[in-house]
């Protein structure tokens, strides 16, 4: 990887401060901001592995507010210097302070004495002589900014925002994903990384892909200082690819701020999930519950908690623990469709092991939800839609109602519509769990064996397929090595 690269890489150190020759009416001197940028500022921040930006630097187009307020909310770092008490400053700082529990430096020159309302904040003191730094200065302020830096960077989170020292659980806003993809895209955060991904082929080996992945990784560096964006999208590469070993140890190594993040708890717990070492689906439920408890529950989270219940009571089928995974399986996946009656994955879940349960509760709960899920599908389009989920529920919730006609209908679409084996697998055992359920019950289960007959008939075919590819691909290294 080139160095240039490597800064592309980065994570942000914003720099929050006035430009240029700017008057101080309490002391009388001109003080030199730029300067004080270029000797102490920007060389503290590149030295501690960070990428410095200033507003002024600012590259993007159009309205200046708008990546103005990317870097604020987006930039992992910042440094804000509150001499002269600048009103534009002490604005974004505040915006800062409420977004933000940590990583924020503030510098100030000892001119005079900070304002009241940031005087109880950590901040970095600097000497100016004649509205200039000196030699000294400069070296002191730039080790300052440095240790801080550096100790955010590689220590515990700790709470530099007065609002979230003052107000202990103060939640941190959740920015809309859509305005958060956007600022991003302002700050131009992925920096080509996303294609350099993209360039691994979908049907390499999974240890090809392992390989590449790793190089990749390791070509970051320090993985504290790499942008958050580069560090999200390696983490889903590595979920994509199935590496759920190295998806947990990157989790494990990302800077405090980072796995505090909501969205990366959510695929980190996924990733331990499935990757099934001891303590791990444990460790799923800690984080997944503390998801809810910050943000409040959701379909994604409740989903994902009652996927590892459900796995769980599929491994403990005929133990006295099976009953309690179920019942927790089917109070996280009813609790997130009705957070959102919209998503549709929940409430099948929810449906298909209340049935399982079989008790008379727990059957009139399945018939209460069975149409209110059937209708949330519909209106993502129902088995006409493109998606292979949307269909595969259509196929689910009709042989949870035992609507053989609609199955029919159904099934083939969601077999042509499937890519991989691995999706058609997850809902054939979704339906064999209906088809236990069927069976203990004393029910008719000829029409779901002709169903699972029929995916499974299609599992095998896409087997056969990806096992060529892979024979392909590894003769042709054979013979690339000969």
């Amino acid at each position: 990887m080139t160095d240039q690269s490597r800064t592309d890489y980065k994570a942000v150190c914003f720099v929050d401060m006035p430009f240029g020759k700017k008057p101080d009416l309490a002391s009388g001197v001109t003080v030199d901001f730029d300067s004080i940028y270029e000797l102490a500022i920007k060389p503290a921040i590149r030295e501690a592995g960070l990428e410095p930006i200033r507003g002024d630097e600012e590259k993007t187009g159009g309205i200046i507010h708008v990546p103005m307020f990317a870097r604020i909310f987006l930039a992992e770092f910042m440094v804000a210097d509150l001499t002269l008490s600048n009103p534009n400053v002490f604005y974004e700082l505040g915006i800062r302070h409420a977004i933000k529990p940590f990583t924020t430096v503030p510098i100030f020159a000892a001119t005079g004495s900070l304002p009241f309302d940031v005087g109880m904040v950590r901040s970095v003191g600097y000497q100016l002589k004649d509205g200039q730094l000196t030699a000294d200065g400069a070296e002191k302020l730039k080790t300052a900014i440095k240790a801080r830096l550096e100790e955010a960077i590689h220590g515990s989170a700790q709470a530099d925002s007065p609002i979230y020292q003052l107000f202990t659980g103060f939640p941190a806003p959740v920015v809309p994903e859509p305005v958060e993809q956007f600022l991003k895209d302002r700050l131009s955060e992925r920096s080509g990384f996303h294609d350099k991904i993209a360039a691994i082929p979908a049907d390499a080996l999974q240890e090809q892909k392992r390989r590449a992945l790793n190089e990749i990784q390791q070509d970051l560096g320090e993985i504290a200082a790499v942008r958050r964006g580069v560090l999200v999208e390696l983490m889903v590469a590595y979920r994509d690819a199935e590496l759920f070993d190295e998806m947990v140890k990157l989790c494990e190594h990302f800077p405090d701020y980072l796995q505090a993040n909501s969205f990366v708890k959510q695929q980190w717990a996924f990733g331990l999930n499935r990757r099934k070492s001891a303590g791990d689906r444990d460790a799923a439920i800690k984080l997944l519950e503390g998801v809810i408890k910050e943000r409040g529950p959701d379909p994604e989270t409740l989903g994902l908690l009652g996927r590892v219940y459900k796995d769980r009571y599929k491994e403990a089928e005929g133990s006295l623990l099976a009953q309690g995974y179920l019942d927790e399986a089917i109070s996280a996946y009813t609790r997130g469709f009705e957070a959102d009656p919209r998503d549709h994955y929940p409430g099948v879940n929810a449906v298909n092991l209340l049935i399982q349960k079989g008790t008379s509760d727990a059957l009139k709960d399945a018939e209460r939800l069975l149409p209110l899920v059937s209708f949330a599908v519909a209106r993502r389009g129902g088995m006409n839609s493109n998606d292979y989920w949307d269909v595969a529920t259509v196929v689910e919730l009709a042989c949870l109602g035992g609507d053989w006609p609609t199955a029919g209908r159904a099934m083939p679409k969601a077999l042509v519509r499937s890519t991989k084996a691995w999706m058609l697998r997850t809902t054939c055992d979704n339906i064999v769990l209906v088809r236990k359920a069927f069976d203990n019950a004393g029910r008719s289960v000829a029409e779901l064996d002709e169903i699972i007959n029929h995916f499974k008939a299609r599992i095998v075919q896409l087997e056969r397929n990806e096992k060529a590819i892979t024979d392909h691909q590894t003769g042709q290294q054979s013979r690339n090595i000969s």
